[in-house]
């Protein structure tokens, strides 16, 4: 039967996945690489490894030197990959050749804290397994189709033309939720659901029928929610100030991608776990701003939906974090939201008390990638 691996490589760590190709595909193995830099970890299945300083490449390099008790013989017959940024033009998975490879680089400053890790994995999956099919999966993808209103920016229209809009993210992780709703609550699939995805990266999207209507994110990964290392929506003008200051493209980079959100703000750590537990005051000013504007956008994708009929919460901190959730619906009961505090502490599905349901629902991306590449071997004849 058929083998489907799938790679995830993201700014910090490498989940991957191998499952037997269907329609729903069968999980055999999944792991992670995580702390990349000076002490990385390998974990599969629960059993972890140190493999000691590793950058993406290392890590996927120890990923596919550990796979072989995992595939017990069987062929790797696809490849499924999580790309950052499709740009304008890709809006379903591709299977990957030179060209499209190609194209895909040429979208690196688009994303540059992801897509080159993005295509690493490919460069290396191509090394280790040359018959596999590799399939591209876009996480700007779910987002194509936006109302203009909610892809443009104010500028020039020829910007727009020439590609600078608003793509959003997460898309992954939203069609993954979307299809849990779909086949759990088909009657709130139907409706107006914003979906926060939570965590060292963090966006929310407005849902309509299980479209994706608005998202907080835009051009870049850098816009909307304050991230782990992410600044999140912030004035152009401070951009011009700071270049007037002195300060280059690299620079820029640094201080907005790796330096900024929670750890920047707290000055401490970008880890929510760590700041939940401190009593540094510029932990608990750090957590104010970031549930401040979580509450603001989500009023937002409300809006954008003319209304809402449930929240879902998901990603590392909207999974587990019980008392972020808990404060962000303070005070929403303007939209019909309020929380049941003994249901939340224990990561109910449904947290909500007499109100709209609020559901706590794991994402699982490496699925969402492993359901395209299963798609591709199955229209198509290897």
């Amino acid at each position: 039967m058929s083998v489907v691996l799938t790679l995830n490589a993201g700014s910090s760590s490498i989940k991957f996945g191998v499952y037997l190709a269907a329609r729903e595909p069968d999980l055999i193995a999944r792991g992670q690489v995580e702390r990349l830099g000076e002490a990385a970890v390998l974990e599969i299945d629960g059993h972890e490894s140190a493999i000691g300083p590793a950058d993406h490449a290392g890590g996927v390099t120890a990923i596919l030197d550990a796979l072989g008790p995992v595939l017990a013989g069987r062929a790797v017959s696809a490849v499924g990959h999580r790309v950052v940024h499709g740009g304008p033009g890709f809006s379903a998975p591709l299977r990957l050749d030179e060209g499209s490879i190609a194209a895909l680089e040429a979208l690196i400053p688009l994303a540059p804290l992801h897509q080159p890790h993005n295509m690493a994995a490919v460069h290396a999956a191509r090394a280790a397994f040359p018959e596999a099919v590799q399939v591209a999966c876009f996480d700007t993808a779910f987002h194509h189709g936006h109302p203009f209103v909610n892809d443009t920016f104010a500028l020039p229209r020829r910007f727009y033309d020439e590609g600078v809009r608003r793509y959003g993210f997460h898309g992954l992780s939203y069609d993954y939720i979307t299809s849990v709703l779909a086949r759990d609550h088909p009657d709130l699939h139907g409706g107006r659901v914003v979906i926060a995805h939570l965590g060292n990266g963090a966006s929310m999207c407005a849902v309509q029928a299980g479209r994706s209507m608005g998202s907080t994110m835009g051009f870049s990964a850098l816009d909307g929610l304050p991230m782990g290392t992410r600044c999140g929506q912030l004035d152009p003008g401070v951009l011009l100030y700071l270049m007037g200051q002195g300060m280059g493209v690299e620079e820029l980079t640094n201080l907005l991608y790796r330096e900024s959100g929670l750890k920047g703000l707290s000055g401490l750590t970008h880890d929510m776990r760590a700041l939940l537990a401190s009593d540094d005051p510029r932990a608990a000013e750090a957590i104010d701003y970031y549930v401040f504007r979580t509450r603001r956008e989500l009023g937002a994708m409300a809006a954008v939906l003319g209304g809402i009929d449930a929240l879902v919460f998901t990603g590392g901190i909207g999974e587990n974090a019980a008392p972020i959730r808990a404060r962000i619906l303070e005070g929403t009961e303007f939209l019909g939201l309020s929380v049941d505090q003994r249901r939340n502490a224990e990561n109910a599905t449904n947290i909500a008390q007499g109100s709209k349901p609020v559901l706590v629902i794991p994402t699982d991306e490496e699925r969402v990638i492993a359901r395209a590449a299963s798609r591709w071997l199955t229209r198509h004849s290897l």
